[in-house]
């Protein structure tokens, strides 16, 4: 019977020989020894640039940095240290220090409309270069770029789980191709609404549809109801994600007008009130990118990105109604809470109990499965309701 990962193997680490700010690669340049380190990702061709020459840097690994020349980088490789350099004509940074925001997403937008969008671009060059199956070159820049998203995905919600805990971060799956002002749509934002208000950290696949409506509920957690009301029926006047510019321009203008100050919360995570977390993939870049996040992991792995959704959602996972995709989450999460690979898990919320029991019977074989973990019964995890306000409060009582 297959058994859970040791906790060291799936746990985020804290790594005390990486160096990702510029404040942190100071404070340990003054002790003239970077032996053994890794930095990733900083600009040291910047003012004031750091005088190289006298430090010892023995093993030191370089990944992502820009110098101030190349000759700077080849003393490095003289002198003991490993220098993988930024990779050229990438439109994306091979060694990210901080997840994305829906700014860094949507720059060039007002300039060059969804074409000239930073997210567009990123995506147009990851199919131009072999999509999911890339050649050499590209793969190496797309994992170290993954590699980074990891590391700033820990240290952004380090502060969160922190304060809250495991519990306290609830996951919403759903069908991408809902509107924008449909009853689905509105349900899903009441719903990231309220739970962000509960001090949940909401968390969805980065998508259109459900996935923009429960961020969305998030981003306007602070404020009324009846702002939510009206930020809807401003969306719902592009309400097709295929309509990419339309779509994106008006998400844009719900942003201006409702632009939200993340207030400082436990751990200063602030944004987690202010949009919760997404983490999309340009897998499915053809879709239009959420806007509403606080903060956003984009990976170019698919499989990476979901088991990472799966992962950080131990206070429960609310699933709307949707077709494959959905489903295929369901039962990837059904694994993971049946051997207990990620620890224990919240409870199973089903939104619309005639879908999941007719439409879609998953509700059928799930409960049977969970029923027979090798940790007793977990089938007690798996509720169904046609109304948000019980799925928030099963998941926050």
């Amino acid at each position: 019977m297959p058994t859970p990962p040791p906790t060291d193997v799936i746990e985020p680490h804290l790594h005390a020989d990486e160096i990702q700010t510029r404040d942190e690669f100071d404070r340990r340049l003054v002790t003239g020894r970077l032996t053994g380190l890794t930095v990733q990702g900083l600009r040291l061709d910047l003012a004031p640039v750091p005088d190289l020459t006298a430090v010892e840097v023995t093993g030191t690994l370089f990944v992502g940095c820009r110098f101030a020349s190349r000759e700077v980088g080849a003393d490095l490789v003289r002198r003991g240290a490993n220098v993988v350099p930024p990779f050229s004509g990438l439109p994306y940074p091979t060694q990210p220090a901080h997840l994305y925001t829906p700014d860094d997403l949507a720059a060039g937008f007002a300039e060059g409309g969804f074409a000239g969008m930073y997210d567009t671009r990123v995506y147009e060059h990851y199919r131009a270069h072999g999509g999911a199956l890339p050649d050499v070159k590209e793969a190496l820049g797309q994992r170290l770029h993954d590699h980074g998203v990891d590391n700033a995905l820990a240290d952004a919600t380090r502060a969160w789980l922190g304060g809250y805990g495991p519990q306290s971060v609830v996951g919403i799956m759903g069908g991408h191709a809902v509107r924008r002002g449909s009853a689905a749509y509105r349900m899903a934002a009441v719903l990231g609404w309220e739970l962000a208000r509960a001090d949940r950290l909401v968390v969805t696949g980065g998508g259109p549809g459900v996935m923009e409506a429960a961020n969305l509920g998030a981003y306007l957690a602070d404020r009324p109801a009846a702002d939510l009301t009206a930020a809807i029926d401003l969306l719902a006047t592009a309400p097709d994600f295929t309509d990419h510019h339309r779509y994106t321009a008006v998400a844009l203008t719900v942003r201006q007008r409702y632009a939200s100050v993340p207030r400082q919360r436990a751990g200063d995570a602030g944004w987690a009130r202010s949009g919760g977390l997404a983490i999309p993939t340009w897998l499915y870049g053809h879709e239009p990118a959420n806007l509403f996040a606080g903060r956003i992991a984009k990976y170019f792995s698919n499989a990476i990105r979901e088991d990472t959704i799966l992962r950080l959602a131990r206070g429960g996972i609310v699933f709307a109604p949707g077709r494959a995709g959905t489903v295929q989450e369901v039962f990837q999460a059904a694994t993971k809470t049946y051997y207990g690979t990620d620890g224990a898990s919240g409870a199973y919320i089903f939104l619309d109990r005639d879908y999941w029991t007719r439409e879609l019977p998953v509700e059928a074989l799930l409960r049977p499965l969970l029923a027979a973990s090798p940790f007793g019964d977990l089938s007690t995890t798996i509720h169904l309701t046609d109304d948000v306000h019980e799925a928030v409060r099963l998941l926050t009582t």
